[in-house]
């Protein structure tokens, strides 16, 4: 794969190493949503047909970018955090249950399941990260460890948001059915960039925004939820869910079945005329490209600048253990960390630094070059 920065229209003075915080939308995404725009200027521009359409064109793309194969268990919904919120309003905790989840995990996935704990009298049992040597590794050993049948749920991402560390899903998924628990996953730092197939992973429930490595619209997300919640209860109870609402004429005739699976947890106004397109190409492009091709881009990309880092003696996950579009970069007493702030901020070199680590997020608009620019903001930054 070739660097793909011709089809974005990111500022030239700027070296944009920060998708995880949010990813650009591409030129032609742009144009989508202009037009989507411009079109709310004739409300007949839009037939009843459409409001069920757009969704649909949305669930069967997204279906087919997890390897899901099925559209009904896709749900449309405006944040990760409404998402895991129709998990845990079905959760049914017990007293003496306890949910599984790591250290420093992100908020929107400690919340509600802290919330479920204090009703319930279930138990959260944080996994914390081991110390630097193999962190990985033994990180994700210990969360298998704590996996028994006091189990209700592990609620993780498929990397973690702040280092990139990668969780071996499969494996953990194998323990969680050998104690009859479920796992639920959180995708919005990896859907987009790191392959993911529901059919090889077998989520109960896998949650994503949209608007960081999916490079959608901010305040849409998706849902895949599998069977155990079938018959669940929505957090929201509006109409457009409900069986046979695309019949208007029928509206006032109150139907108290949903449309089938995970249909019945989509947001209202799902229809979203003006993101839903924009979010219908972000998906297409994703499939052009081909997320192993996005992942093996960036891995190819840092490689050496990795290699670099360690031989200053900057701690960076092992390579089998993280994300090679999201990894964190740990400094130790040889440089400034202040000194270093300053370099980024005169090389317009935009990264984050999240927890104890500076995270490093590149994508296909970037190259060589950007990756060498941040190297020498360390150089420069030696003590």
């Amino acid at each position: 794969m070739k660097c793909q920065k011709h089809l974005f229209n990111l500022p030239a003075n700027q070296i944009y190493l920060n998708c995880a915080r949010r990813g650009p939308q591409t030129k032609k995404a742009t144009a989508i949503g202009l037009a989507a725009v411009n079109r709310q200027c004739d409300p007949n521009s839009y037939s009843i047909a459409d409001f069920f359409s757009l969704p649909q064109q949305i669930k069967e793309a997204f279906s087919d970018l997890i390897a899901a194969n099925d559209p009904d268990r896709i749900a449309i919904i405006p944040s990760a955090s409404y998402g895991l919120a129709n998990v845990a309003n079905n959760l049914n905790l017990k007293k003496g249950e306890k949910i599984i989840v790591v250290g420093e995990q992100f908020p929107s996935n400690m919340y509600p399941w802290m919330e479920e704990v204090k009703k319930s009298g279930g138990i959260l049992e944080i996994v914390k990260p081991p110390t630097q040597a193999h962190r990985g590794q033994n990180w994700n050993e210990a969360i298998l460890s704590a996996i028994d049948d006091q189990t209700k749920m592990v609620a993780l991402g498929h990397v973690h948001w702040a280092d990139g560390t990668l969780f071996d899903l499969k494996t953990i998924r194998a323990k969680t059915k050998q104690h009859g628990a479920l796992m639920v996953i959180d995708g919005t730092q990896s859907i987009g960039a790191l392959p993911f197939s529901v059919k090889e992973i077998q989520p109960d429930a896998l949650i994503t925004g949209s608007y960081k490595w999916m490079m959608g619209p901010y305040s849409m997300a998706l849902g895949y939820y599998g069977e155990a919640f079938d018959n669940g209860e929505p957090i929201e109870k509006n109409w457009i869910n409900r069986l046979n609402s695309d019949d208007f004429t029928n509206l006032v005739n109150y139907q108290p079945l949903y449309r089938p699976k995970a249909n019945r947890y989509s947001v209202g106004e799902q229809s979203n005329f003006i993101l839903s397109p924009l979010l219908i190409e972000a998906i297409r492009q994703l499939k052009e490209w081909g997320v192993a091709n996005i992942q093996q881009y960036c891995s190819m990309l840092t490689k050496d600048a990795v290699a670099e880092w360690r031989d200053m003696g900057l701690y960076i996950e092992d390579d089998n253990w993280r994300g090679h579009h999201l990894f964190g970069i740990r400094l130790n007493d040889k440089f400034d960390g202040t000194k270093l702030k300053e370099e980024l901020a005169k090389a317009n070199v935009y990264v984050s630094f999240r927890g104890t680590a500076m995270r490093v997020s590149p994508n296909v608009y970037n190259e060589a070059s950007d990756i060498t620019a941040l190297l020498n903001c360390f150089k420069k930054a030696k003590k």
